[in-house]
């Protein structure tokens, strides 16, 4: 018996050919990094149809620089006229810059459309958006043949606005 204790290494005797800085770990590796990256794929895939599903219900938020269209598409059946002759623009005598826009919207289809809200948007001289505001049509729906006459007027324009472009709010 006394062979066998001379063996074993001693706590207060270090053995010759053991070292602290020796190659092995002093953990016992993972068996399966496979599950780990099952995982990782597992929470990557949660997460992008979480977004996906996200922007898809709710839209783009606004600081992601894509360029989205200003205005709506066309309605079906609604013609919208806002001539440019009839639009007005002129700095009032207490120096107020007024803008006053008349059109109308006929239904030349042959149901009653929902008219959606008008878009009017100011411009400048570098085709800038520097003002833009919504205009509620006067009629929720219009029937056949139909026609309703929008007049709109704001006095807050900036001076920097050249043009407006007018057309269906988007959604």
């Amino acid at each position: 018996m006394a062979e066998t204790a001379a063996a074993a290494p001693q706590p207060d005797q270090p053995e010759d050919d053991y070292s602290p800085f020796s190659a092995e770990p002093p953990f016992r590796p993972r068996r399966n990094p496979l599950r780990i990256w099952t995982a990782a794929a597992a929470v990557f895939a949660v997460l992008a149809l979480g977004t996906i599903g996200a922007v898809s219900y709710w839209g783009l938020p606004d600081w992601v620089p894509v360029s989205r269209p200003v205005f709506a598409m066309q309605q079906p059946d609604l013609v919208l006229e806002f001539p440019p002759e009839q639009q007005d623009r002129r700095t009032l005598p207490n120096g107020t810059e007024f803008f006053g826009a008349s059109g109308t919207i006929t239904n030349v289809g042959r149901e009653t459309h929902t008219i959606p809200s008008i878009l009017i948007v100011m411009r400048d001289a570098r085709d800038r958006i520097v003002y833009s505001w919504e205009v509620a049509p006067p009629k929720a729906q219009l029937a056949p043949g139909e026609s309703v006459t929008i007049n709109e007027a704001v006095t807050d324009v900036p001076k920097s606005a050249k043009f407006a472009e007018i057309g269906w709010k988007p959604d």
